[in-house]
This record gives structure tokens, C-alpha cells and sequence, in this order.
């Protein structure tokens, strides 16, 4: 398949903002039970939650890109019965929207206690917000991943990996980029947001190269005798079947040499594992904040070409026939 960049740049940027969310919610989950320190700044999390809304817009605003007519993106909600895209499209908003509820919560200090437990853990306002909005963040992960998952025949992307691949990669980066936030505002949680990260990294390394290893040893299940409609035991084709470019060869075939391909792919396996946990790991050994944002901008920049290795790879039944281009 043909990588489109504004749908490169939509994935990776609404998942670091998830995951920001995700780490700067669990922050304030261990502390109200005591596992870890009460952060000490008022607006850390409204702060925090100002630049996960930054990168989901952003993200929302590259998809527009992708679109024909886009004065016409609201029908993109209309199918949401049976269209991943369509829930993708009516859950960003809404999660942008609970997000920016609490952020808003932290800012303003207006935050009632709902329920004490045991005289000693109380849920307020804040808390019951962000689980809402962490409830629409899986969600979202679930409807991002399942558009690509759903799709049978590409059977590079028909797998559950792909699905748990989106959710990690956005909390790995989110994490990340806590981290880098966190040391900036000199916050007590800092070693809990890299430790994650760390975690989350090492977890999706693991999830990754399971699908690499599975996508590589894949037996397609259709074959050029099917393609055309002809039994023969051998078929060799000599030419596209048009003397010029169309839309299936433009859309299909990413273009890319195969030398090209593969260095991509190393590239981002070296980008987004290797690099930041040796960065992120310098930086908790010696406490410096450079050391946090090299390794977030180092991760990023692997996760835009490994996204473009995912599109790339999967391998539409329709280029049997097109195969010589």
C-alpha cells in the first residue's frame, strides 16, 4: 500500500497525545492512593492536559489532508454502525472533550470529593472525569487499530497485533513525552513516568517483532492464476495490462525500492527501541532533561517511519495483477 504522510502524521500524533493522557492520569491515580507523592503543582495536570489536546488537534487537523472534500467531513460519521472510521470519528472528539473537561477541573481548582473510601481515599470530580476520559482514549485505540485489523484481505493487517501494536506505541511515546514534561516542571513523578515508559517500550518491541516475524512468513491466498481467472501451472507476466499509470498502481505500490524498504525498516527499529531507552535511561541515571527530550524526539521520528513501514508492507491481493509496474 501507498503511505499517505497525513495519515501517518494522524496516528502518531493522536496516540502521543493519548498516551500523555494515559501517564499524566495514572500519576494522579497513584497519588490519591497513596502510592505515589501529591503533585505539588495546581496546574501541572491542567497544563499537561493543554498539550494532549495540542497534539490530538493536530493530529485531527492532518486528517484533513487525506480527504478529497473536506467540507464533507462530517458524513465521515454517518456509517458508524458498521465503520470503525466512523467511531474513530465520533470518539476523538469526544475524548478531546473529556480531556479538556479535565484539565479544566485542575485549573480552576473547582473539584468536589464525590466519595471517601474508608475514611482516607477520596474520589473527587477530577478523578471520575479522567476515567471517563480514559474509557473513550481505549476506545479510541480500539476504533484506530481496528480500521487497518479489519481489513481480511490484507492479511498484514488482519491480526489482533495490530490493534495491540497502535495502543502500545501511543502509550510508549505518551509516556515518553511525560517524562520530558514531567523533568521540565522538576515534578516528583518523573521516574514513575520513565520507568512506564521504559516499560512500555520494551513491551512493544516484544509486540512488534511478532508481527515482523508473522507479516514475513505470510502465504498469500490468492495467486496470479487466480488473479486472472487461468489455470496454468506457470504464468509469467510481462506487463501492467495498461500503457499507463492508474489508480490502483498509484495506491497500492508504495514505490519504494527494495533497498530502500529495508532500510527503513532498520531504521526504526533502531529509532524507536534502542536509542530512547538508552537516552531515557542516561537521563534517570544523571536527572537531565536533555536526556529525556532527545529520547522522545528520537522515538518519534522512528514511529513516523515505522508507520510508514506498516502501510508499505501490507501487500493488497490486487497487485497480483498489477505486479509488473
Amino acid at each position: 500500500m501507498r503511505p499517505a504522510i497525513s495519515i501517518i502524521f494522524l496516528t502518531t500524533l493522536i496516540g502521543a497525545g493519548q498516551g500523555l493522557f494515559l501517564a499524566l492520569y495514572s500519576g494522579q491515580l497513584y497519588s490519591t492512593f497513596k502510592v505515589l507523592p501529591v503533585q505539588d503543582s495546581l496546574h501541572f495536570y491542567a497544563l499537561g492536559s493543554v498539550f494532549a489536546l495540542a497534539l490530538l488537534g493536530l493530529g485531527l487537523v492532518s486528517s484533513f489532508f487525506h480527504l478529497g472534500r473536506p467540507e464533507r467531513a462530517w458524513r465521515a460519521a454517518s456509517q458508524w454502525r458498521t465503520s470503525w472510521m466512523s467511531r474513530e470519528v465520533i470518539i476523538l472528539p469526544a475524548f478531546m472533550a473529556a480531556v479538556a473537561a479535565w484539565g479544566l477541573i485542575h485549573y480552576s481548582g473547582w473539584n468536589p470529593s464525590l466519595l471517601v473510601i474508608r475514611d482516607t481515599f477520596v474520589v473527587d470530580l477530577a478523578l471520575v472525569t479522567g476515567a471517563v476520559a480514559t474509557l473513550l482514549c481505549f476506545m479510541l485505540f480500539l476504533c484506530t487499530g481496528m480500521i487497518y485489523a479489519c481489513m481480511r484481505m490484507l492479511q498484514e493487517w488482519a491480526t489482533p497485533l495490530t490493534v495491540v501494536n497502535y495502543s502500545l506505541f501511543g502509550c510508549a511515546s505518551g509516556f515518553m513525552l511525560a517524562t520530558v514534561f514531567a523533568a521540565r516542571q522538576v515534578s516528583v513523578q518523573t521516574e514513575f513516568f520513565g520507568g512506564w515508559a521504559i516499560i512500555f517500550t520494551v513491551t512493544v518491541l516484544c509486540t512488534r517483532a511478532m508481527s515482523l516475524y508473522r507479516n514475513e512468513r505470510i502465504r498469500p491466498k490468492s495467486s496470479i492464476q487466480t488473479a486472472i481467472g487461468i489455470r496454468h501451472a506457470h504464468i509469467e507476466q510481462k506487463a501492467q495490462g495498461a500503457m499507463a499509470g492508474s489508480f490502483n498502481t498509484r495506491e497500492y505500490f508504495h514505490g519504494a525500492s527494495k533497498r530502500k524498504y529495508k532500510n527503513i525498516k532498520w531504521a526504526f527499529l533502531i529509532l524507536v527501541f534502542p536509542v530512547p531507552l538508552l537516552l531515557v535511561i542516561a537521563g534517570l541515571a544523571t536527572n537531565g532533561w536533555g536526556f529525556y527530550l532527545a529520547s522522545f524526539l528520537v522515538q518519534y521520528i522512528g514511529l513516523l517511519l515505522e508507520r510508514w513501514f506498516f502501510f508499505a508492507q501490507a501487500n493488497h491481493p490486487q497487485n497480483l495483477y498489477y505486479q509488473t509496474v
